[in-house]
Order: C-alpha cells, then sequence, then structure tokens
C-alpha cells in the first residue's frame, strides 16, 4: 500500500480517540495494550557478485531484521524485518536493497495473525466436508 493512502495510524502515529492533552504523569497508550509492532516479509534474490555472507553479515546488523531464512526457491532468501513504525520499515525494506547486495527485493507487509489456535466451528466444519474429497 502506497504510504499516500495509509492513515495515520497506519503510518505510526496514535490511533483516532487518543487523548493528545493528557497530562504528562499519564501514558498516551494503555498499559494493557501492546504495543504496535510493523513486519514485513521480504523476498531476497542477490547480485551475481554479491556473496551470501555479505547479506548475513548485514543482517546482523540491522536493528529491525527479526530472522531470515535461506530459500531453495526463485529467491536466494527471506528476511523478517519489525519496526516500530511504518516508516522506519519502508526505511529498513530500501536500505536492504541498497546495501546489502540485493538485486531483487519484494517486501510483504503483514496486515495481521491468523488465528490457529481456536478451533473451526460445527457450521465450518460442515461446509468444508463438501468440498474436501478423498484423494484414495
Amino acid at each position: 500500500m502506497s504510504p499516500w493512502r495509509m492513515t495515520r495510524w497506519e503510518r505510526g502515529d496514535l490511533p483516532p480517540g487518543s487523548d493528545t492533552d493528557s497530562s504528562p504523569s499519564e501514558p498516551a497508550t494503555w498499559a494493557d495494550e501492546p504495543e504496535r509492532r510493523h513486519e514485513a516479509l521480504v523476498s531476497v534474490r542477490l547480485g551475481p557478485s554479491a556473496p551470501g555472507s555479505h547479506l548475513v553479515e548485514y543482517l546482523r546488523h540491522e536493528p529491525c531484521a527479526v530472522a531470515a531464512w535461506w530459500i531453495a526457491a526463485d529467491v536466494d532468501a527471506v528476511v523478517r524485518l519489525s519496526a516500530g513504525s511504518i516508516t522506519v520499515l519502508h526505511r529498513a525494506v530500501a536500505d536492504l536493497r541498497l546495501r546489502a547486495g540485493v538485486e531483487v527485493a519484494e517486501a510483504n507487509y503483514v496486515l495481521r495473525a491468523l488465528d490457529l489456535t481456536t478451533p473451526a466451528g460445527p457450521r465450518t466444519a460442515k461446509g468444508t466436508s463438501a468440498w474436501v474429497v478423498s484423494a484414495a
């Protein structure tokens, strides 16, 4: 999504309805509210003359780098980046393209996590059986 179409809250500003006139003793966010993190999974293809060790060394010093994996696919690696604001996250993706010897970096920004712990209800199970066919 273009940064011009994002709401102020998506860019890292306070969410709508937040009290900006609170006294200095009061926190701007609630204590039980988790800190909002912006994340991206970046598919990376190294340039023909860039060694993989250069990417690894760069990621070790990049504060937004959370994890990375070598991939056996059209790309060489997938890098997980995380930042407190979307602006910092965009900068980390741009720096990865410019400074890490990366030829192609395709960023996929994480919107929200899927809840895989909640079991499907009976209504979902009935709907699922209609399209599930035995492989035998």
